[in-house]
């Protein structure tokens, strides 16, 4: 019986790489892979290509490549890269593109990858946390929230993601010596718990989606590998490195003043992240998220594999 083709939406970044990665894993599984790219001859393409995924080159800015992309897949993956611009009227567009797209070509099974709109609970009149570009809280969840409604229910599955804990690795958020050379961890989360994962588990989540089939469509499904405070986040560090790191809770304003592109994206976010900690939490369910994915990694599991790669200078 031929398989079950997934057309997966940047294939070669963080999330897509994932499933593409976990649908060729799965040998003995019921779905191929269409790695869909707008670099079809890069590196991480032609390393997808010798795995046995097929691979197409199309471009979410542009629908009419979208469609050709999805032409005759059984499923969708479907994720936006709000940091590759920082627009997230960008990221709206191609969202709604991507919707268009797969409505068009027939998709049965879509997974649209997004977060809350926070404007829901802080509405742009609320001074607790700066409103930005306008018209958002925190731009990088709003657009996506806001772009749900694009999206076909009859054939969509929502995945509600969570906190990358691989930014330790390449964000800038990792432990940072001090001027005594003590390793601190610095985030505006107060004794609040985030919601985080490791981002190769969000593809494997996603082809646990997949597998469920119809049960799943229609269907919000929040995943987090696990729900820790900074200091457990810290006291975690401290055991895989070997080297103590200590916990620094700052406030969200400060964070925001830290100047860097995004700073005052992220302030909101920690500070959404705190202030809404049981109902983000609440909406990430650990057993559901390990039902999904069996080899779901804890944090602690999840450094074992990368300490070696946290820097830390």
């Amino acid at each position: 019986m031929a398989k079950k083709l997934i057309a997966v939406v940047g294939a070669t970044g963080a999330q897509g790489g994932g499933l593409a990665r976990a649908i060729l894993g799965d040998a003995g599984g019921a779905f191929a892979v269409r790695a869909v790219t707008r670099k079809p001859a890069g590196e991480a393409a032609r390393a997808l290509a010798a795995a046995g995924a097929e691979v197409v080159a199309a471009d979410s800015d542009d629908v009419a490549s979208l469609k050709r992309a999805f032409e005759g897949a059984y499923g969708a993956y479907c994720v936006t890269n709000y940091w590759e611009s920082q627009s997230p009227d960008r990221e709206i567009a191609q969202a709604r593109n991507l919707a268009d797209a797969s409505k068009a070509s027939g998709v049965q099974h879509v997974i649209w990858s997004t977060l809350e709109d926070t404007r829901l609970r802080v509405p742009l009149t609320d001074d607790r946390m700066p409103t930005l570009m306008g018209r958002f809280k925190v731009p990088h969840f709003d657009a996506k929230g806001e772009s749900d409604a694009f999206f076909d229910p009859a054939r969509t599955t929502l995945l509600a993601t969570s906190f990358y804990w691989d930014n330790i690795l390449g964000f800038g958020m990792g432990p940072k010596p001090d001027a005594t050379g003590k390793l601190v961890f610095t985030l505006p989360m107060g004794d609040k718990k985030v919601a985080g994962i490791a981002v190769e588990d969000i593809g494997k989540c996603a082809l646990g989606v997949f597998k469920r089939g119809a049960a799943a469509i229609g269907q919000r499904i929040g995943v987090a590998g696990e729900h820790l405070t900074g200091a457990q986040m810290a006291a975690a560090m401290t055991q895989a490195l070997g080297r103590e790191v200590t916990y620094q809770a700052i406030p969200p304003a400060v964070y925001r003043s830290f100047g860097f592109p995004g700073a005052d994206d992220l302030g909101n976010m920690f500070q959404y992240y705190a202030d809404f900690e049981r109902e983000f939490c609440g909406a990430r369910s650990l057993s559901e998220s390990r039902a999904l994915n069996p080899e779901l990694l804890t944090f602690a599991a999840w450094l074992s594999k990368v300490k070696s790669k946290i820097p830390l200078a």
